[in-house]
């Protein structure tokens, strides 16, 4: 993944995570900004740094990304008490005989 795919991403798992959905003062937001900046080299010119910049920036979006995925499942999924035959199988997609009468 290039550089700014990853940045692009960086900022897109942010905004997700920002309670109101602005990252305009996130602080998360312009330390990233400024570390991409710091690392920036033209085609001409090899960097290594860059590579473990990139590096970094694809471990916290594995990061971010991964604990917003947690969330989400552990919302759906987190114990509300006791529940049902049906509302069990609902949750894990079977359907239950019916029973004629």
């Amino acid at each position: 993944m290039s550089g700014t795919k990853v940045l692009r991403s960086l900022l897109h798992e942010l905004r997700q995570a920002a309670p109101n959905g602005c990252i305009k003062d996130s602080l998360a937001a312009r330390y990233v900004l400024a570390q991409y900046k710091k690392f920036a080299t033209t085609e001409q010119q090899f960097c290594k740094a860059r590579n473990e910049a990139t590096f970094l920036g694809q471990t916290y979006l594995t990061y971010l990304s991964s604990q917003r995925q947690y969330l989400e499942i552990y919302k759906e999924f987190h114990g509300r008490g006791e529940r049902t035959v049906r509302d069990t199988a609902d949750l894990v997609g079977f359907k239950l005989p019916s029973d004629p009468k």
